[in-house]
C-alpha cells in the first residue's frame, strides 16, 4: 500500500522529521494567510483561484488510524503537477519551440501556459490577453504565486463536469465552474456548517460530484494535438503528441481501472480530510500523482534554489523513492525462457509484460524504455551485452543517439551488441526526417512502445496505432513484447552461461536533451548543463530477470 510520500517493501510510516518540519510549515502559512496585509501579495488571490497555500493550513496534519501521513498538500507539492511551471525541461522545450517558430511564439506561450500555468494563464484569458510562459516564470516575476503554483488546488477541483471526455476537452479544454457559489467539487457531501467553513476561510463552497475521480478530467490536459508548422507559420500537419487516455480507451483498462485509481491510490482506512472539523470519509485519494519522472524530481532537488522549489528537499527526497518503487513492482514484468546452446550459439527469448493501463511508456515523446541485456560465464567475463547505458544519458548502439538523423529499427530477433530493442516513439518533419522538435513533428515513422491490455493492433485509431515493423510483429501485441536473441559467442565457452535481462526506462531519452544544445538562450543551456550533470542516473530499472545455462 501506498502510504504519504514513502513507500517500500514493506508499509513504513513517514519520518517524525519529515512531520515535524511539516508542522513548521503550517504554522508558516496560518500566519501569512491570518495577515490581511500580506495575504493577496502571498498567498496569490484572484477573481477565480487561490493558490496551495491557502488550502495546506486546513488540509494537512491528516494521518490515518495507523499514524501514517496522507496530508494532501505537503503530498502535492512534491509532485509534477505542483510543479509543473518550474520544469526546466519544461522551460528549455518551450524557448526552442519559439525560437524555431518565433511568429508563433505568443500563440506557442498560450498553449503551453493552459496546462503548466493553467491559473494565470485562465486569469489572463478571462481578462481579454493571451497567455504567456517566460513572463510568468518565478525568476521573472517572482510575486506572480498563481503561475508558480502550477496544477492547483482550485484548478483541478473547479473543473466543471460538462463536456469532459470530448474532443473540445482536450488540449487544455476544460471549463472552470464560474458562478457566484463558487463550487468547488469532491466526491464527499459537505454539510451546510462545513460549507459555511469553507467559504469564510477560501470564499468556495464545496460541491459533491464524482467526475473528480474519472479519466475524462486527466484527459483535459494529458491529451494534446500539436499542430506543425511550415517555415512560414502555417499549419502543415496535426501531431497526437501525447494521447495516454485514447491508449487507456483502447485497453481492457477502461472498464476496471481509471487514472486516479493508479496515480492517486485510495487510502486503505478512513480520514479525514480536513484538520479542522474533519470526519473519516471512505476511499479518500492520496494526492501523490505517482507516475513515472523521478529524474525530473531530482533534478528539481537538486536545482531547488534556482527553481523556486517550495517543497521540502526531505518530501522530494520521499517522492523519489515512491516513484521508484512504484515503477519497479508495478510496471512491468522480465522473463527468460527458451535458452539453448548449439557449439558457440547461444538462443534464448526474452518476453516482456506490461502492466500499465496505456502504452509504456506513454505521453512526452522524449520518454523511452528499452532492454539491457547481458551474457557472462562463470568467470564474471562478459561475452555479449546490449543496451547499457552510457555516463551521458545514450544507449550504447542506439541509432538515434549516436546520430540525430537516424533512428534504432523495432526487433523481432537480435544478433549483435550493435542492436537494441528500444521500446519508443519517432517523430518526423514534412520532409520524413526524424525530429525532436514538436512543432515540427507531423507524424510517428516508429511507435512499438508496449501495448496495455486489451490492445488491439489491428483496430486502434491512427492516434494510437502502431508504427513501423512492429506493426506486423506477431510477438509484440497487446500485454507485452517477446525478442529472440541468436548470438554467436566466439570460442564456444564451455561450463555455466549467465543471462541477466533488466528493462529501463528513461524520462529524457539522450537525444531529447543533445538537440537543444545547438539553442542559445538561458533555459536551453541551463538544463543542457542540468542533464549533463544527471544523465549517469538518468535511468531507472522497471524489471530484472535472471536465467542460466550450463553444459
Amino acid at each position: 500500500m501506498v502510504q504519504g510520500s514513502i513507500v517500500t517493501a514493506q508499509p513504513m510510516k513517514k519520518t517524525s522529521k519529515i512531520m515535524l518540519l511539516r508542522i513548521v510549515c503550517i504554522c508558516m502559512i496560518g500566519a501569512v494567510a491570518s495577515s490581511p496585509a500580506r495575504a493577496e501579495e502571498i498567498v496569490g488571490e484572484s477573481p477565480h483561484f487561490v493558490t496551495s497555500a491557502q488550502c495546506i493550513a486546513c488540509h494537512s496534519r491528516l494521518l490515518t488510524p495507523s499514524g501514517d501521513d496522507v496530508s494532501i498538500g505537503f503530498d502535492w507539492r512534491a509532485t509534477m503537477m505542483a510543479n509543473s511551471a518550474r520544469d526546466p525541461y519544461w522551460h528549455a522545450a518551450v524557448r526552442r519551440e519559439v525560437m524555431d517558430h518565433p511568429a508563433a511564439q505568443a500563440a506557442i506561450e498560450d498553449k503551453c501556459s493552459t496546462c503548466h500555468m493553467p491559473m494565470a494563464r485562465f486569469d489572463t484569458v478571462a481578462a481579454g490577453g493571451r497567455g504567456g510562459v517566460f513572463a510568468n516564470l518565478p525568476a521573472a516575476a517572482p510575486g506572480h504565486a498563481l503561475a508558480a503554483d502550477g496544477v492547483s488546488c482550485t484548478v483541478c477541483h473547479q473543473i466543471a463536469a460538462e463536456g469532459l471526455g470530448e474532443h473540445a476537452s482536450f488540449d487544455g479544454g476544460f471549463t472552470i465552474a464560474v458562478s457566484a457559489e463558487r463550487p468547488i467539487f469532491g466526491p464527499h457531501d459537505v454539510d451546510a456548517g462545513r460549507q459555511s467553513v469553507m467559504r469564510s476561510a477560501a470564499r468556495f463552497t464545496p460541491s459533491a460530484s464524482t467526475h473528480l475521480q474519472q479519466s475524462e478530467l486527466c484527459a483535459t490536459c494529458h491529451t494534446l494535438y500539436t499542430n506543425a508548422l511550415d517555415a512560414a507559420g502555417a499549419v502543415i500537419g496535426t501531431l497526437p503528441e501525447q494521447v495516454p487516455y485514447q491508449e487507456w480507451l483502447h485497453s481492457e483498462y477502461r472498464t476496471t481501472q481509471s487514472c486516479q485509481s493508479c496515480h492517486m491510490p485510495e487510502v486503505a482506512a478512513e480520514v479525514a480530510i480536513s484538520s479542522v472539523l474533519g470526519q473519516p470519509r471512505p476511499r479518500v485519494s492520496q494526492h501523490t500523482f505517482r507516475g513515472g519522472n523521478s529524474f525530473m524530481l531530482g533534478i528539481l532537488n537538486k536545482y531547488r534554489g534556482e527553481l523556486g522549489v517550495t517543497a521540502l528537499s526531505q518530501e522530494l527526497d520521499a517522492a523519489i523513492r515512491e516513484t521508484k518503487d512504484y515503477l519497479g513492482s508495478q510496471t512491468a514484468a522480465v522473463a527468460i525462457t527458451s535458452t539453448e546452446r548449439v557449439g558457440s550459439t547461444l538462443e534464448f527469448d526474452v518476453a516482456v509484460t506490461s502492466a500499465a493501463g496505456h502504452k509504456l511508456p506513454t505521453a512526452y515523446p522524449s520518454r523511452r524504455v528499452w532492454l539491457h541485456v547481458l551474457v557472462s560465464d562463470g568467470a564474471g567475463a562478459v561475452l555479449f551485452e546490449s543496451g547499457a547505458l552510457q555516463a551521458d544519458g545514450a544507449i550504447v548502439g542506439n541509432d538515434n543517439d549516436a546520430d540525430a538523423a537516424a533512428f534504432e529499427p523495432h526487433y523481432d530477433e537480435i544478433r549483435s551488441a550493435a542492436q537494441v530493442q528500444i521500446y519508443e516513439s519517432i517523430m518526423a518533419d514534412q520532409r520524413g526526417e526524424v525530429t525532436t522538435g514538436l512543432l515540427h513533428g507531423v507524424r510517428y515513422i516508429k511507435d512499438n512502445r508496449l501495448l496495455p491490455l486489451g490492445f488491439d493492433k489491428a483496430t486502434a485509431a491512427a492516434d494510437v496505432a502502431v508504427q513501423g515493423t512492429a506493426a506486423t510483429d506477431a510477438n509484440f501485441a497487446a500485454g507485452g513484447d517477446r525478442v529472440r536473441y541468436r548470438l554467436d559467442l566466439g570460442a564456444a565457452p564451455r561450463g555455466e552461461l549467465r543471462i541477466a535481462a533488466e528493462l529501463l526506462y528513461q524520462t529524457i531519452g539522450y537525444r531529447w536533451a543533445a538537440n537543444l544544445r545547438g539553442y542559445e538562450a538561458a533555459e536551453t543551456q541551463r538544463f543542457a548543463r542540468y542533464y549533463a550533470d544527471s544523465a549517469a542516473d538518468s535511468a531507472v530499472p522497471l524489471a530484472r530477470a535472471t536465467a542460466t545455462n550450463a553444459r
